[in-house]
């Protein structure tokens, strides 16, 4: 008899979410990877109830749920984003008899979400073994294990360790072809836009980012397998594609530029979007022409701050100079303000409001959208670290308190009438 494996990706929890071009992506690579053995995969993905908007993405369905109480003085709702509990519950119930359930999870103060999942799992299924994996269980194991509900808990990328995992509950399961690709396992009813990953890890290592705790390693994908999953989803109806890449304008002659070449000889119809940032250094113009003609409709360029020895400091990746060139290719290959947008990050460790400032102002002269992000550390990570060295933090600080909605307010120092002029004028100047 097959395996009969339930795969499920938890709701939001947060005081607000948007769907970007948002897959399990994780999860659906796990998918992909236990479809050549002999089992039965069922997805529930708790997320999958976005509305229809520009390019795919949406609102998520949105419930307010009470909030946690080391969050009860956050003067917002919290909410559940996607799916209701009778839907899920049915869902649950629509699976019949599984023998294993998988977990992914994002976001480590997602978490609520999580046990969430645990708890319904529980109450529906009664004793069937729960595999967590994913970010959280990553980044934050310690606290997953004490607190998320599951019997065992998987840290770091996929590998054959899941066949460990699964063996310590008495499952061993035998190879019988070829992975499939997620998007012909028939998950959803409908692909309004896809992930794409050309390669995994990143060569940098920014003091704020957490991509070298998930991935050792920077390595790329083949070009022929990333053409062929565009070339499927396309005659799928799938128009909409977000890179997931952390790094994926890196070894531009011998990546990114051959595969849109490949792209373009095809003639394919679609659209690109980049909501992770890109390494403004690696943008000359011919990259930016050939992002132009393949459809690219979407541009990140990641920034944080304009302060040279910031920049320096926490990692080199990029210079005010190598920005304001990148900007000026993508301008000339016809983008317009609407599409270039540049993120600027705010809260960081010893980062005064006016340095923000600064920052801001630098976009405005380059004419491009300004993208404030709220800072908030990642456990592992040097800005952690540092926080935790100075006392700001405790290296046991609740997940939950690294919500960027909540830790900027908390431990910046900002005053929060200053950080809410600053984003009026910023909402002010983008909608311009």
């Amino acid at each position: 008899m097959k395996l009969r494996l339930l795969l499920i990706n938890p709701w939001i929890y947060d005081f607000a979410a948007y769907n970007l071009w948002a897959r399990p992506l994780g999860l659906l690579k796990v998918a992909e990877f236990l479809s050549s053995f002999n089992v039965e995969l069922i997805l529930v993905d708790c997320t999958d109830s976005a509305g229809s908007g520009r390019f795919g993405t949406g609102h998520y369905d949105a419930e307010i749920v009470p909030k946690p109480a080391i969050l009860r003085e956050v003067p917002r709702h919290f909410k559940k984003y996607g799916i209701s509990i009778p839907e899920f519950q049915h869902r649950l119930k629509s699976a019949g008899n599984v023998d294993l359930v998988l977990i992914t999870s994002i976001m480590g103060y997602w978490y609520p979400g999580v046990q969430k999942a645990v708890e319904l799992v529980r109450n529906e299924l009664g004793t069937v073994p729960v595999i967590l994996g994913g970010i959280y269980a990553t980044i934050y194991h310690e606290h997953a294990s004490r607190y998320s509900g599951a019997d065992f808990i998987f840290r770091g990328p996929l590998n054959n360790g899941l066949l460990f995992a699964m063996s310590t509950f008495g499952f061993k399961i035998k190879r019988k072809r070829g992975p499939v690709p997620y998007y012909r396992l028939g998950f959803y009813d409908h692909i309004a836009y896809a992930p794409l990953l050309t390669s995994t890890g990143c060569p940098f290592r920014c003091d704020y980012c957490a991509s070298s705790l998930l991935a050792r390693r920077y390595e790329r994908c083949q070009h022929d397998e990333i053409i062929k999953n565009i070339v499927e989803l396309s005659e799928m109806d799938v128009h909409d594609f977000a890179f997931y890449d952390d790094a994926l304008l890196e070894y531009p002659e011998e990546h990114i530029k051959p595969l849109l070449r490949n792209v373009l000889s095809l003639g394919l119809q679609v659209r690109f979007h980049t909501p992770n940032g890109m390494h403004a250094r690696y943008m000359d113009a011919e990259l930016a022409g050939l992002m132009r003609a393949s459809g690219f409709r979407t541009i990140r360029l990641s920034l944080e701050t304009t302060n040279p020895e910031r920049q320096l400091s926490s990692g080199g990746k990029v210079c005010n100079e190598e920005l304001e060139s990148a900007v000026g290719h993508l301008f000339q290959a016809g983008f317009t303000k609407n599409e270039i947008g540049i993120y600027i990050m705010y809260g960081l460790p010893g980062q005064g409001l006016e340095e923000v400032k600064e920052s801001i102002s630098f976009l405005k002269r380059l004419g491009v959208r300004v993208n404030l992000t709220e800072f908030a550390p990642v456990r592992g990570t040097n800005s952690w670290k540092e926080l935790a060295n100075k006392g700001t933090i405790t290296d046991d600080l609740d997940p939950l308190l690294t919500n960027n909605t909540v830790f900027t307010s908390i431990f910046s120092g900002y005053y929060p009438e200053d950080v809410a002029h600053m984003k009026i004028d910023v909402n002010e100047y983008n909608a311009r």
